[in-house]
Order: C-alpha cells, then structure tokens, then sequence
C-alpha cells in the first residue's frame, strides 16, 4: 500500500506535517480532511524524497532507497510474533507494524506486504515479492505458514535476528578503538609531513650542507607526497575499484575467500565467523521445520564463503543420496573437528538443531575473545608504529642540525 508524506495546516492554524499510508491519493487527501487537516503539500513516498523534522533540525532522506537494517528486521519480527501469537488476525497485525515503523522503507514495504496479503496472497509470497527480505526470512515464514506455526517460527527468526546484531555490535564496538587510533595516527604523518618537515627542509637547504641520505630520502618523499598526492588517491581509488570488480567474478571471489582463510590470526577470526554463521542458520532453519536440503542451500549464502560454501554442497549432495552431514565436512578439511563430531553426535542422537546451536554459541565467544586479544595487540602496536615514524622524522632532520650546529662551535 502507498505512502504519502504530507504538509498541511490545522484548522487552529498550526503548520503540521507527517506520513500515512493509504490505497489511492484520494482516500489519503480524504482521510486528512476528515482530521481537520487544509493539505498545502502532498507526494507519494514512494517515488520521491520526503523530509523528516528531527529534534536538531532537518535531514533529508529517501525511502525507496533507504536500507532496511537488522536491528530493525529483528525489532519487526519481534513485534510480529507477539501479535500473531495474540490471536489478532493477519492483516489487522500487518497494519499495526505499518503504522509503528519508523524506517520509511520499512513502513513502506509493510504497507505493499498488508496489500498483498488482503488481497490473498500467503504472507511469505509478500514477503518475496517486495524484495525486501532475505531468503532466509522469507524460507522460515514459508515453513512457519505450511505447518501451521507461525508464531514459533517468527519468535526463532527474531532470535537468530536478534543474536546476528548483538555479535555484529559486539566486534564492531571492538574496533572502533584501533580504527581510531590508526586514523589519529595516519593525520600526525600527514601533518609532519606536508606541513612540518617542508619548513625544516627550507632550512637544511639554505644551509648549503651535506646531508645525510636517510634525510635525503624523506625530503624527497615529502615532495612526491605534497606534488602527487592527487595521484596516490586516483591510485588508491583505482585498486579498490579493481578489488571490488575481481571478488565480484567467481574466480576471484574463489581467491579472495581461499586466501582470507590462510591469513595468520586474521584468518582464523573470518573462519570462526564463517562457521558461528553457518552452524546458527541452519540451526534456526531447521528448527523452524525447514527440509534440511533447502536448509542447507540458504546457509550457505549466509556463511559467505565460498571455499566453506563447496564443503556444504557436497554435504547437501551426501544428504541427497542418503548419506551424513558430517562426513563431507570432515573430508574437506575446513571445518574444525570439534564441529564435525557435534553435527555427527546430532545426527545420530535426533538432535542436530541442539547440537548446531550449542556450535554456534561456542563459537560467537571464540570470536569475541579472539578479536578482544587481537585489538589488545594491535593498540600497542599502531602506538610504537606511530611513534616509530616520528621519532624517524626528527632524527632524519635533527641529527643534520646538530651536525652543523658542532661544525660551525
């Protein structure tokens, strides 16, 4: 269903404006007049840019491009479990979250989703077709609707959800710190040398002494960096670019993934992710009574890599013909035993959901630690890294200095 953002003018004579959704333009400019409300402006949110009054002023968006994030997907989910868990019909809850949700796209999809489903359409069908939802969301409703549990399968996806947030929060709370200290240290060199070492260099020229080549080599550093520094972010620019094409070609995507996983240290942090991500999707999937085929095709997309992603399709293949879970994963050396042998415990005991979520939880604090110890070394090391620089800058310019200095004494 549309959304209109309008601006209007009450009948005590107050400037007023906001959003509401309605099935046509008219309905929507009747339902203002029936508030007493003189219409001066009105648009279809969907199609334009509509501004948003905030407490510090103003700020411009635009709702049919605005990302739809997880914190507000988890939030959605939550809310949608307790209404239809309340017994309150499918498409009167559809109209509660329109109406609460404050993400402009958010509040706009839901509105197009209501529609759908009034007009008969089954609620994940909605989903898909406002492309607005990831394959996951949109495979554990489908379940959730075939066997008759909606409720139960819309409270586990709010949990997966919300889990997925707090462990995207938690390491990004973890490297805000390094990230910060890097960029601090990057503007100290920057400001050394485009502002600080040019003047000492006028000094050490106009002299008219021998120098050193230690001090030779960052004068002429600093020029090339003050003279070509346009040319340094064109060819920065030109790699990311470059980066971001090749991963996005299969081969490169291959390579990519292969070498991430053989980083030292750093590897290790993206496997861990890897797999928490894997083991806590299809735990969730399959729980919300999903085939573990199809189970296993979405997890896979979650996981995010490609090198883990073939272990998992010749695991979904072994399922296929009978076979375990566990052995292709085992045979193809990327996943830690520790995994395997839980998933093989799960298969043979009936319990693989429990199993996969136990992996996952182990996992999620395996990471946190992993990342808490290597932002633990990395502070120290970006401090004696930046210091090491200065201290370079100001022996390379003083120690000529002095050298005059005792010549001419």
């Amino acid at each position: 269903m549309p959304v209109y953002a309008y601006k209007g003018v009450t009948a005590a004579g107050k400037n007023t404006r906001g959003h509401l959704d309605a099935e046509s333009s008219r309905s929507a400019r009747a339902k203002l007049r029936r508030d007493g409300i003189f219409v001066t402006d009105f648009t279809e949110q969907a199609a334009q840019a509509s501004v948003a009054a905030t407490a510090s002023g103003r700020r411009f968006t635009l709702p049919s491009f605005q990302r739809i994030s997880s914190l507000d997907l988890a939030l959605l989910t939550r809310q949608a479990s307790t209404l239809v868990g309340a017994g309150i019909p499918l498409v009167e809850s559809l109209g509660a979250l329109t109406e609460q949700a404050e993400n402009p796209r958010l509040k706009s999809v839901l509105g197009e989703v209501r529609d759908r489903v009034n007009q008969g359409t089954s609620l994940a069908d909605a989903f898909a077709q406002s492309k607005a939802f990831p394959d996951l969301y949109v495979s554990m409703v489908r379940a959730g609707e075939a066997g008759g549990a909606l409720e139960t399968v819309l409270q586990r996806l709010a949990d997966y959800l919300e889990s997925q947030v707090r462990l995207r929060n938690k390491v990004s709370s973890i490297l805000i710190y390094p990230l910060v200290m890097f960029l601090f240290a990057m503007l100290v060199v920057g400001a050394l040398v485009t502002v600080v070492l040019p003047q000492i260099t006028e000094l050490l020229e106009s002299l008219k002494q021998p120098l050193p080549f230690y001090t030779r080599w960052i004068i002429s550093g600093s020029r090339f960096v003050r003279g070509w520094w346009w040319a340094l972010g064109l060819g920065a620019a030109a790699i990311v670019v470059g980066l971001r094409t090749a991963i996005r070609t299969e081969r490169g995507r291959n390579t990519w993934d292969r070498l991430s996983l053989r980083l030292p240290v750093v590897g290790r942090a993206i496997r861990l992710i890897a797999i928490s991500r894997f083991t806590r999707t299809l735990a969730t999937l399959l729980s919300g009574g999903l085939p573990i085929v199809r189970a296993l095709d979405t997890a896979k997309h979650v996981a995010n890599n490609s090198v883990l992603g073939r272990a998992i399709d010749a695991a979904r293949e072994s399922i296929t013909k009978g076979a375990s879970v566990a052995k292709p994963l085992r045979e193809s050396g990327e996943f830690p035993p520790m995994v395997t042998h839980m998933i093989e415990v799960g298969e043979r005991s009936g319990e693989l959901e429990a199993m996969l979520a136990k992996v996952a939880d182990t996992y999620d604090e395996q990471v946190e630690t992993l990342i808490t110890r290597l932002t633990a070394l990395l502070e120290p090391l970006l401090i004696l890294v930046m210091v090491g620089i200065v201290v370079v800058i100001i022996l390379a310019t003083l120690v000529p200095l002095l050298n005059i200095t005792s010549s001419l004494g």
